[in-house]
């Protein structure tokens, strides 16, 4: 069985809620700090206050970028990346052009995404993880998106927002971690929620998981 401490370092403890208050994301970074989780994933307009919070502790801060849909132009999204970076978030969750990947105008998905993985240039240790909705792709969707995101340098291919169609399955796991190979992540999010259902996604390939009950998925491992 997997240690509690190797877990919290694979999940990235979220609340990207449109209604999170103040004081959720208060608890969310205290929760980050004592289980000592990978990231806290908070939406752009908490981004400064989490880096403030978590500014002494070993837990990166990550935000959204083109969230939920994706559909934003590539010059937006590589602003809103840069105006993140500089405020001190240490990873990117970008949703990727869907609008143009139905299309099949795959140049443009893949301008998307290098438009945000392009500012990794200018900070250290920068991760770009690409939210590819896998809700609503078909497979062969799913593998094309995929193959974009690591042709334009992106750290991580991810399944969901958690905010719109369905949820992070092991067979899209499966496809993913197949068609990037291994040394690209791959993150699992949406619907997890229980310690089987976690290892069951890091069976099949994920080496993050995103969630908002990771201290319950975590309380779920005996000391």
């Amino acid at each position: 069985m997997i240690s509690r401490k190797d877990l919290a370092k694979m999940i990235d403890h979220t609340n990207v809620k449109p209604t999170a208050t103040v004081e959720d994301i208060k608890q969310l970074c205290r929760e980050a700090v004592e289980y000592s989780f990978q990231c806290t994933v908070v939406n752009p307009t908490y981004a400064p206050l989490a880096v403030k919070l978590l500014k002494n502790s070993e837990v990166k801060v990550c935000s959204t970028v083109g969230f939920p849909i994706g559909v934003t132009l590539p010059e937006i999204k590589a602003f809103e990346a840069k105006t993140l970076a500089d405020a001190g978030c240490k990873e990117l969750d970008m949703v990727i052009n869907l609008s143009a990947l139905k299309s099949k105008d795959y140049a443009t998905v893949k301008k998307d995404v290098k438009a945000v993985v392009d500012i990794k240039r200018s900070y250290s240790n920068l991760i770009v993880k690409v939210i590819i909705e896998t809700g609503y792709l078909t497979d062969e969707e799913k593998v094309v998106a995929c193959k974009l995101c690591k042709e334009a340098g992106a750290d991580f291919v991810k399944t969901s927002t958690g905010l719109l169609v369905g949820k992070a399955t092991v067979e899209d796991v499966r496809l993913m971690r197949k068609t990037v190979g291994p040394n690209i992540g791959v993150k699992a999010s949406a619907g997890i929620r229980t310690l089987k259902d976690t290892l069951a996604m890091i069976e099949a390939g994920a080496n993050r998981i995103g969630t908002s009950t990771g201290v319950q998925i975590i309380e779920e491992i005996s000391e």
